[in-house]
């Protein structure tokens, strides 16, 4: 496992911040200390030292079309070079080194127009690729932005996405967006701004775009409705004591499909879930404490009496999460 030390959480009291923090990264510490029941003080002084340290970092991404999920396997010993490749590209929502047959897999972002030159010259042109499968997203399921290790009650998320205003967690999902349309040059800079910093106030917004307080917010919250814009809380799910990572290749029969994505929706181990083209219909990032609990999920859970096979492959390390390059790879 190559993925960087990530420091120390203290207790469980961090770790429902990091999960506050993920239903909704810009929620205010007043919020998050009412939903969670912690004195404010105690919430401002524990999230600001792990936003600071790195250990949580919260940023936008700007959505540039449909969802393709890539796998690719290398020639020897080039497979970080091929992953680092495609996690820089700025479409790339994430990007992972693998085990199994193949070296890497990643998401990006391409309008269907597009895709026909990602597939047939993009792909096929990057140093140290041998082999490519292209898996045009249909669904999202879940993604990273609704996954929080169940570690919050509903009446805490109630709070958070109900009692401070937040958008829902399907608000930046949902709608699909095509990529059609440039964003003005107020919004890129927003987007921009808040690909950096997340949690940058309204008043930073207005003033790095050159609009009012009122307008940066209002626009803020039209391009996350329109699906254009997705604010996340990026962290390591070790943060949670969830230290072993797994992608799933999942074949399911078509007519028991939507039972099984909602039985893995709802297990704290499954971050990610998208229903993919190709024979395994359903491609899972998974979380677990270690690798006996793995074990168990992909041989003795309910939802495998409707699957076909599993495939599963180790995490080796994570280049990109949620749109936001690892911090070795921004120095």
């Amino acid at each position: 496992m190559d993925a960087p030390h990530t420091g120390f959480v203290a207790d469980s009291l961090d770790r429902r911040i990091i999960s506050a923090l993920q239903i909704d990264g810009r929620a205010s510490w007043h919020a998050i200390a009412t939903a969670l029941g912690e004195p404010e003080r105690t919430v401002v002084r524990r999230g600001t030292r792990l936003l600071d340290s790195g250990l949580v970092r919260i940023g936008a991404m700007p959505v540039r079309g449909r969802s393709t999920v890539i796998g690719v396997r290398c020639a020897p010993g080039q497979a970080r070079v091929v992953a680092t490749a495609l996690a820089r590209r700025p479409d790339c929502a994430f990007a992972q080194l693998l085990t199994g047959t193949w070296d890497c897999v990643a998401e990006v972002q391409c309008p269907r127009d597009r895709l026909a030159g990602l597939v047939m010259d993009d792909l096929p042109g990057l140093p140290g690729v041998v082999r490519t499968l292209t898996l045009p997203v249909l669904r999202h399921v879940r993604t990273i932005r609704e996954w929080h290790a169940g570690l919050l009650t509903e009446a805490e998320i109630a709070a958070l996405t109900e009692g401070t205003g937040a958008l829902p967690a399907s608000a930046d999902v949902s709608p699909p967006f095509d990529g059609a349309g440039e964003l003005s040059r107020a919004d890129r800079l927003l987007v921009h701004a808040l690909a950096e910093d997340g949690r940058c106030t309204f008043d930073e917004l207005a003033r790095v775009s050159g609009v009012s307080e009122a307008t940066a917010r209002r626009r803020l919250g039209a391009l996350r409705r329109a699906g254009r814009v997705r604010v996340r809380a990026v962290i390591e799910p070790v943060l949670l004591g969830l230290p072993v990572e797994a992608v799933l290749w999942v074949r399911t029969v078509p007519s028991e499909a939507d039972a099984v994505t909602a039985a893995l929706a709802g297990s704290p181990h499954v971050r990610y879930v998208s229903f993919v083209t190709g024979e395994r219909q359903l491609l899972v990032l998974t979380a677990f404490p270690d690798e006996a609990a793995l074990h168990d999920f992909v041989t003795r859970a309910p939802w495998l009496r409707e699957v076909v096979s599993v495939d599963v492959s180790m995490v080796l390390g994570s280049l990109k999460r949620g749109g936001m390059l690892a911090p070795r790879l921004r120095d």
